[in-house]
């Protein structure tokens, strides 16, 4: 498995940006990576992911206003976050999931996650 440890959540208005990082140990280069999200009273979601041919694929609710990247050096996941609406405040967790042929299996490694608070 693989450890991950999120940051970069905190409160902002409506309109405003912020860039969630992710930070793995015992990373491997083949592994997607993934965004999910949760809000208070609500199922988890899933936000976008990163396969490690850098495909990326989006949520429709964030598609031109989040953008997901990796620096594989860096063993790092970045989201960042555009344009942000209070339908946005969440937990977001990062996750991790085996890869083979460019497709992602279960997402069985998670952080702790992050809160984002978008006020209007």
């Amino acid at each position: 498995q693989v450890q991950l440890v999120e940051s970069g959540g905190g409160s902002v208005q409506a309109g405003g940006s912020l860039r969630l990082s992710c930070a793995a140990s015992g990373y491997a280069y083949n592994f997607c990576m993934a965004w999910f999200r949760q809000a208070a009273g609500k199922q988890r979601e899933w936000v976008s992911s990163c396969n490690p041919d850098g495909i990326t694929i989006y949520t429709d609710s964030v598609k031109g206003r989040f953008t997901i990247s990796r620096d594989n050096y860096k063993r790092t996941l970045y989201l960042q976050m555009n344009s942000l609406k209070p339908d946005d405040t969440a937990k977001y967790y990062c996750a991790a999931a085996p890869s083979s042929h460019g497709l992602c299996y279960d997402f069985n490694s998670w952080g702790q996650g992050t809160q984002v608070t978008v006020s209007s």
